[in-house]
């Protein structure tokens, strides 16, 4: 009878999971997940319906901090777009030169660094796909290895961005500072940028493509004006840097994203970091004559408010509440005790989290999804079992948010099915019709997605994680299991 109580008590889970994979808007799966969880409370643990509001509301009052700063976030990434800085870090690198033998590596890096200037891989496949995969066309590249290449280095800036909605969501529910994340994440996110680097250039030369140099301005004339409408309805802001490549911006346009880094590294407050960018680029963007006018600029981030809190901080606000419900009635209880059975130390726990958080991915269909509703199971996997000093279990709960972000935005890019790479396709469909792209295409030759997924599982495992400065876990027996506590539960139940 316990069993049949514990899996229904977890059966909202799957109620929001179905929904996720049936195609459901998470706007609408997560309320409905949640008056489900409520009526699952209810004749489970008998409580009353404003005990269950109560806990909802606490939850999601934990995470009013995140909300400001995805506020911000998405009106930066909003301004980085309009006013010249997306497009100046774009022409720094294509002003190289490109080849068909290194257009792969070019988009590679471009789309690293523009990614963690807008936080949106979204935003920057968009921008970057006409560019690369026509400028590809003129210089005989080979389309699938730029197309995996553009996808990969999309993904890098929404992993570890400051301004990334996943960086930001994935840290605020571990109860993280993003500039911590950053800073623990850091070197082993450039340690898999390198390597996926070298990989995808070797593969070039293995390729045997040819070494001729093009203009991407040309790329960009060629592109159909079809492909244009066609881009503008699906990601307006992404036309709009296309045109500034095309016209040229000043290179110091890109000062902002710099002074973002410098910031953010000296440890100052992620809202403070983000203000510095947003002021910075209006400050230059006068100059430039990127920007118009102030109610112009303040129009952008208006724009940016309203993106975030059309679809984001709504979804947030929810899936918290969800959240807040299923913990109040122990619901993830029995799947803790399962793991802890398995497990011998806390290194195998997190290893496990990991593998929660990839499994999560791949049922969800959405790594913003997987995020809101894995994270709650790791967070108390960690927080109810392990033992350790303040610092330590902090070094945890950097690692747990690591992995939200991690494997659900690199695992969704080895994912056929993920809601990423039906966008994906529909970019690529309407902007290159030369080709018809399939899941498998992007997905064979993203070098970044296998390295950072692999490497982030392997490293927590083995414990090789501590040759990479910041990354590495604590070890035992500086944190350990309560092994004896839960065994004692397990037994009782």
């Amino acid at each position: 009878m316990r069993v049949l109580i514990g899996f229904f008590k977890f059966s909202p889970v799957f109620v929001l999971a179905g929904l996720m994979i049936s195609g459901m808007n998470c706007l609408i799966a997560a309320p409905i997940a949640t008056v489900y969880a409520f009526i699952v409370a209810t004749i489970t643990d008998k409580l009353k319906f404003d005990e269950l509001v109560d806990c909802a509301v606490d939850n999601v009052k934990h995470l009013n901090l995140v909300f400001f700063i995805l506020m911000l976030a998405y009106a930066m990434a909003e301004i980085f777009m309009a006013t010249g800085v997306g497009a100046a870090i774009v022409n720094i690198a294509l002003s190289l030169g490109v080849t068909g033998r290194s257009v792969a590596i070019v988009a590679f890096a471009v789309t690293c660094t523009l990614s963690v200037a807008t936080g949106t891989s979204w935003g920057t496949f968009a921008a970057c796909a006409p560019i690369f995969l026509w400028l590809n066309h003129m210089v005989d590249g080979n389309i699938l290895l730029t197309t995996a290449s553009i996808a990969g280095g999309a993904c890098f800036g929404d992993n570890i961005g400051l301004i990334s909605d996943t960086t930001v969501v994935s840290s605020g529910i571990h109860n993280v500072e993003v500039v911590d994340r950053v800073k623990s994440q850091g070197p082993w996110s450039v340690v898999c940028l390198v390597i996926a680097a070298i990989l995808i250039y070797i593969i070039g030369i293995h390729m045997g493509l040819p070494t001729e140099a093009a203009d991407a301005s040309l790329a960009i004339e060629k592109i159909p004006t079809q492909v244009m409408v066609d881009l503008k309805a699906q990601r307006p802001s992404a036309v709009d840097l296309l045109n500034q490549v095309k016209t040229g911006v000043p290179y110091y346009m890109a000062i902002p994203l710099v002074l973002v880094l410098i910031v953010a590294f000296k440890g100052l407050p992620t809202l403070l970091c983000l203000s510095v960018g947003i002021i910075s680029s209006y400050i230059l963007g006068i100059f430039a004559g990127t920007v118009e006018s102030l109610n112009s600029f303040l129009a952008l981030i208006m724009t940016g408010f309203e993106g975030a809190g059309s679809w984001v901080i709504v979804m947030m606000m929810w899936v918290g509440a969800f959240g807040g419900v299923m913990s109040k009635m122990k619901a993830f209880e029995p799947l803790s005790i399962l793991i802890l059975k398995i497990v011998r130390n806390v290194r195998q726990l997190m290893f496990m989290n990991g593998l929660l958080c990839l499994a999560g991915n791949a049922a969800l269909a959405d790594e913003m999804a997987q995020i809101v509703t894995v994270g709650p199971i790791t967070k108390e996997l960690v927080e109810k079992n392990v033992e350790g000093s303040k610092e330590d279990i902090y070094t945890l709960r950097l690692r747990n948010s690591t992995f939200a972000s991690s494997l659900g935005v690199f695992g969704s890019q080895l994912i056929p099915w993920h809601v990423y790479i039906g966008f994906y396709i529909g970019i690529l469909t309407a902007v290159y019709p030369l080709y018809q792209f399939k899941p498998f295409d992007i997905i064979q030759y993203n070098v970044m997605a296998f390295v950072t997924v692999g490497s982030i599982l392997i490293l927590t495992l083995t414990g090789l994680d501590r040759f990479i400065p910041k990354f590495g876990l604590p070890r035992e027996p500086d944190v350990k299991l309560k092994k004896k506590e839960v065994e004692e539960y397990a037994s009782d139940k």
